[in-house]
């Protein structure tokens, strides 16, 4: 199966000015969250990238992508009608061909040599089939996340088949409907923020939309999923790395300490944390 194409959604009411965020990267060059972002797709070796906006967010964009703004195909949405109306907006973009699905107010930290884009789409050429990214995730996070359950089917790339797709479950429902054995008791697979889908994704989008004329907002990205889950092989798969979800409280600062955590300028950064820590305990 293979993969030239990603699109990255960025319309969200709350999400539009995220990407446009300067941070300082593993390499100690400030840059905005969207080139981090388009860097982490062309390491996975695509180069055909769309991005759905907000009408009217296109120059803004096209400035924070840099040198990377040739490369992009900005697609309006429409109306702030939700995430899957987001997707189905790329519908004519993504064509009848698979494609790497990520969201913009996310980063995403790989602890392999490869980066976990280029893992995820790895993973989907060999096994043929969708696959969503997926991170063991406290209960306590459910509520920002949609979450999977499965069976374990290859323990050593730690692949699951889906049969569940969960839109932010409680922890009661989790621990009935999608509790995965061999997880830490209080621990789900909670998505990624990071998927290679099939043509038939869209093909399901298209469906839901033309049944809900008028109620677009009402079809839900989860519950498509599902959909997918029951039409065709559809895995998950934990990488090797993690996501920094910059859309929640203190949310950026935690992804900036990650990236100068894991880069070039580490001892700097533990620096400026002790003299904070110490400078506290002093008063």
């Amino acid at each position: 199966m293979e993969i030239q194409k990603a699109l990255i959604t960025a319309a969200g009411q709350g999400q539009r000015t995220l990407p446009l965020q300067s941070l300082v990267d593993r390499d100690g060059v400030t840059k905005t969250a969207l080139a981090i972002i388009i860097e982490e797709v062309l390491r996975a070796g695509i180069e055909t990238i769309g991005v759905v906006i907000s009408p009217g967010d296109e120059a803004a964009y096209r400035t924070a992508a840099g040198a990377h703004a040739r490369r992009l195909t900005f697609i309006e949405q429409s109306a702030p009608l939700g995430y899957a109306h987001a997707i189905f907006s790329a519908a004519d973009f993504c064509g009848g061909d698979p494609f790497l699905l990520l969201v913009g107010d996310h980063l995403y930290l790989s602890t392999a040599a490869n980066g976990c884009a280029r893992q995820l789409v790895e993973t989907a050429r060999a096994e043929k089939c969708a696959v969503s990214a997926v991170e063991s995730t406290h209960e306590s996070q459910l509520p920002f996340y949609g979450a999977v359950g499965g069976k374990l089917v290859d323990a050593a790339r730690r692949l699951y088949q889906v049969d569940t797709v969960l839109e932010k479950p409680t922890p009661t429902e989790a621990e009935q409907k999608i509790d995965v054995p061999g997880l830490r008791a209080g621990y789900y697979l909670c998505f990624f923020g990071m998927h290679v889908l099939t043509p038939t994704l869209q093909r399901l989008l298209g469906a839901a939309f033309a049944k809900n004329t008028g109620r677009e907002s009402s079809v839900n990205f989860r519950a498509v999923l599902a959909g997918l889950a029951a039409q065709e092989r559809y895995l998950a798969a934990e990488l090797d790395g993690r996501r920094y979800d910059f859309g929640v409280k203190y949310g950026l600062l935690t992804a900036q300490l990650a990236l100068g955590l894991s880069g070039t300028d580490r001892d700097e950064v533990l620096r400026g944390i002790v003299e904070l820590m110490a400078a506290k305990l002093a008063k």
